[in-house]
């Protein structure tokens, strides 16, 4: 199995709701954050990644057809170069929504988490390719945008879909030439629901 979908789209942009789609419309997993936070093997791989070194992809997407949310889209372009048929998905959302959202979950996690491995590479993840002003509303904003151009400058309108949750199944089925499923689009993970888990 080899990654059909690779999500560029920041965590808070649906990146739930679209791993919950694309592992129905692809019959197979969809990797994303919680499968790292989850896998401690997987943590240190990434934290390896941030410093330069990158893993055998291969290896670590075994299984998986799709991969979407942090850390996977802040290497969308390695992945996209590793996995040249892949379509990339670009999930997004108005700026300052994701950022309220952003801060009342993925932030505050990050700030309180007792997994300190997982906590230190996920900093240093963001220090190296997001921002190092997660607290900070303004660079928050400002990186968010940086990073949502940057896919978009970079990666050929025919391999390219962005998207939102609001857009349903239709663009996602379209690109991935599969049917429509006959059931609502999964909306998961809203901010109240993070909250309710403790993450």
């Amino acid at each position: 199995m080899t990654l059909r979908v690779i999500g560029a789209g920041l965590g808070r942009t649906g990146t739930t709701s679209l791993k919950r789609a694309l592992e129905q419309l692809l019959e197979a997993p969809c990797y994303h954050m919680g499968d790292v936070y989850r896998n401690p093997e997987h943590t240190a791989l990434w934290h390896e990644a941030v410093r330069g070194r990158m893993p055998q992809w291969q290896r670590l997407f075994d299984g998986y057809a799709a991969a979407a949310d942090w850390p996977v889209a802040s290497f969308w372009q390695e992945l996209g170069e590793a996995y040249p048929d892949a379509l990339i998905v670009l999930s997004v959302r108005d700026p300052e929504a994701w950022w309220h959202s952003a801060n009342e979950t993925i932030f505050e996690v990050l700030e309180n988490s007792t997994n300190d491995a997982w906590r230190l590479m996920v900093g240093d993840l963001f220090a190296s390719r997001f921002t190092r002003s997660v607290t900070e509303k303004k660079g928050c904003i400002e990186a968010f945008e940086r990073h949502v151009a940057e896919v978009r400058e970079n990666v050929p309108e025919d391999r390219l879909l962005e998207w939102q949750p609001g857009n349903g199944w239709e663009p996602l089925c379209r690109a991935l030439g599969v049917p429509v499923p006959d059931m609502p689009f999964p909306h998961a993970n809203t901010t109240r629901e993070f909250q309710s888990r403790g993450g």
